[in-house]
């Protein structure tokens, strides 16, 4: 039987694990929320972040001038994709997914083709470890799981308390009013395009100190991505919060009683059942 020390250490490493899955998946739900568009590339678009991040540490020495960078780069290159490949196709959706899909393909051998293969490690800007009821537990960990709820209380706040999130809940809720009130579609879509894509990215920043950077990365995290989203509720941004924590939360337990691959299995089985008796997820659909 596990000891409560190894129950409190999966219960950190799955709070910690679930903010950062919230991270990546609020921005797969923003998309979709808004846009309509089942984005395949997302998990693409987090490995940049990563990859990105590592050459930007390489050329400045800054961790935190990397999470600053490659964010906003993979951002713009989400505005650009928005505007250059989706605005043609975006009221069809099977072609949206053949495009999302086809980005996946290209922005991964992209990767391959300017890092490399294998994984390679990103020291932690933060060293050392704290004390928390007996056990000792990476400062780094805490730190992510922190700034990462601090990022998504200010995307609350940016949908709720600024002309923009307004402009974006508006157009989600009601689009010909919306446009009759003379709120720019096109340049709110491109906008939520871009933030989407810099919340992946970041979250590929942050990442990468625990779980190390290579070309495949984004690959593994899509699949829980998209699971949460659905789980949480298409478009709901608390529903995919509850859901990545709940998520994350019976992974890292389960792990105490049976393999690692079985904890995955068990997960995913639960989230699926749920799935099937609620098919509208936790949450009902809206930016909020």
């Amino acid at each position: 039987m596990p000891t409560g020390e190894q129950i409190l250490i999966a219960v950190l490493n799955g709070v910690t694990w679930g903010l950062i899955i919230a991270l990546i998946a609020l921005g797969l739900n923003l998309i979709f929320g808004l846009l309509k568009v089942v984005n395949l590339a997302h998990g693409s678009l987090y490995m940049l972040g990563a990859v990105g991040g590592w050459f930007v540490i390489g050329a400045t020495g800054s961790f935190l001038v990397a999470a600053v960078v490659a964010p906003l780069a993979v951002g713009f290159l989400g505005m650009v994709i928005e505007r250059v490949a989706l605005r043609p196709i975006e009221e069809d959706i099977p072609t949206t997914l053949i495009a999302t899909f086809a980005l996946l393909i290209v922005l991964d051998q992209i990767g391959l083709l300017v890092f490399g293969p294998g994984t390679r490690s990103v020291s932690a800007p933060i060293q050392g470890s704290v004390t928390l009821a007996g056990i000792t537990y990476p400062l780094y960990r805490l730190s992510v799981a922190v700034v990462s709820l601090g990022l998504m209380g200010a995307l609350y706040l940016f949908l709720h308390r600024t002309r923009y999130g307004m402009w974006m809940r508006g157009v989600r809720q009601d689009l010909e009013m919306a446009s009759a009130l003379g709120i720019p579609r096109s340049q709110v879509y491109v906008v939520t395009f871009g933030l989407g894509a810099g919340l992946a990215a970041l979250a590929g920043v942050l990442l990468s100190p625990i779980v190390g950077v290579n070309h495949l990365m984004g690959l593994d995290i899509l699949a829980v991505a998209f699971i949460v989203v659905i789980v949480g509720g298409l478009g709901s941004l608390k529903g995919v919060l509850v859901a990545s924590l709940v998520y994350a939360l019976v992974e890292n337990i389960g792990t105490l009683y049976i393999t690692t691959v079985d904890a995955r299995v068990l997960t995913l089985s639960l989230m699926i059942a749920f799935v099937i008796v609620r098919p509208d997820g936790l949450f009902e659909e809206g930016l909020g």
